[in-house]
């Protein structure tokens, strides 16, 4: 499907302006950046990568995105012409997925021609400033639970294509599994899930209902106990299923009383490896609230799927430099009021200490950067001369981003993960 129209019309109307006055071709180089991370967070998280390559590569203008441009009269009949046969031909750099982001980070560097760049901000925007929100949020959740599995459930709480981007940005940083059964399929994430309170509410009693889903899903399954009395409920769900039930699960009350009362009930029948998973609005002050109480596992909605009060990471897309006239590279940058940008092309390094830990987020402005045993380099190449490289792609570029996620993250100190309200972890220096 053509992801050509997700995208503002003022990209098109630039394209069209460009193209009458003979700009488009000029070589130019964009980057993604965030100014500065939400308020109080450490890091950011950088995802969305592979759903951006699949994206660019179905920008196709085909015949029924024509004639709605035609139409409304969006853009002149030559730049029609131009768009049928557009193929993005440039080359893209950015941070590797999972990677960590600080403000001013350039985590996408696009180079290709005005006319075949700018067209790609909007669609760049989307996909970034959504999954990287998610993904940090996700990230402190995984951090908070010290260990401890989660599950991503918020399909209901988010329009049903974020809700597949969500899970695929949650299982990056180290959720364990999602609801998602699209995400499952599209991107190799394992699911999970068992049956809701109207399961339950169905039967004649919930003794019927907890031995309908044993006998469907066998003991090893999840039955929930809170729709009427948790006391009760527990005392049947080891009747049912036997001291081997696999476990309770918990979605309402106060949590921290609720899960001591039901671990105690449990062992005092003999169910002392049945689990207990809790799944009540949960976010990363819950869950870090809940570290001293015998939970077992997670399942977040509606805060991982919002970015737990940050939807949108605030990344923006700005040309830094682009050819002349004349044939010269110029650095080019904004310059208004709290909306400056610095221009010219970068190349940032993570530097660090003798002891491998990150000390500064380190951006060289020029042609090359200094080699430094000390200093890793952070842009790779996504894409050239128009051609994805296949292993940030699918299911494979999914797993690889987890991973590369956790060697990240193993370099910061342990002062980054906290949750109260704080600087980044560590600044960005321009040199």
């Amino acid at each position: 499907m053509s992801t050509a129209l997700l995208t503002d019309r003022y990209e098109l109307t630039m394209l069209d302006a460009a193209l009458r006055d003979g700009t488009a071709d000029r070589e130019c180089v964009f980057e993604v950046f965030a100014r500065r991370l939400p308020d109080g967070r450490r890091y950011g998280v950088v995802a969305g990568t592979g759903r951006l390559l699949d994206a660019i590569a179905e920008f196709r203008f085909g015949d029924a995105e024509l004639s709605f441009l035609r139409e409304n009269k969006i853009v002149s009949a030559p730049t029609l012409d131009w768009l049928a046969d557009y193929r993005f031909s440039g080359s893209i750099e950015g941070y590797r997925e999972g990677e960590l982001y600080f403000p001013g980070s350039p985590v996408l560097v696009v180079e290709g021609t005005f006319a075949e760049a700018v067209i790609l901000e909007t669609l760049a925007l989307s996909v970034l400033n959504y999954d990287c929100a998610v993904a940090s949020a996700a990230a402190r959740m995984v951090s908070a639970a010290d260990g401890r599995p989660l599950a991503e459930m918020g399909s209901r709480r988010a329009s049903e294509r974020a809700a597949v981007a969500a899970a695929r940005a949650a299982f990056i940083v180290g959720f364990g599994a999602t609801s998602n059964l699209e995400a499952g399929k599209s991107w190799g994430i394992p699911t999970m899930g068992t049956a809701a309170h109207s399961f339950t509410l169905l039967h004649d009693s919930e003794e019927q209902a907890f031995q309908a889903q044993v006998d469907a899903l066998g003991p090893s399954t999840t039955l929930l106990v809170d729709t009427y009395d948790v006391e009760a409920a527990v005392a049947l769900a080891v009747k049912v299923a036997g001291t081997s039930l696999g476990a309770v699960r918990i979605d309402s009350g106060d949590l921290p009383a609720e899960v001591s009362a039901v671990r105690r009930q449990l062992d005092s029948l003999g169910a002392t490896s049945t689990r207990i998973t809790v799944t009540n609005d949960l976010d990363e002050y819950t869950i870090a609230a809940l570290r001293a109480a015998p939970v077992d596992s997670y399942g977040v909605g509606t805060s991982v799927v919002t970015g737990s009060g940050h939807p949108a990471a605030g990344m923006v897309y700005k040309l830094v430099a682009h050819r002349d006239a004349a044939g010269n590279w110029l650095n080019v940058a904004k310059r208004s009021p709290e909306k400056a940008t610095v221009g010219g092309r970068k190349h940032p390094v993570r530097t660090l200490d003798a002891a491998g830990h990150a000390t500064a987020e380190t951006i060289y402005v020029g042609d090359t950067a200094p080699a430094s045993a000390r200093e890793r380099a952070l842009l790779t190449p996504l894409v050239t001369n128009g051609a994805a490289d296949p292993a940030y792609l699918g299911a494979r570029g999914t797993a690889l981003a987890r991973e590369h996620h956790t060697s990240a993250l193993a370099e910061l100190t342990d002062d980054a993960f906290r949750l109260s309200r704080g600087e980044p972890a560590i600044p960005t220096v321009y040199a």
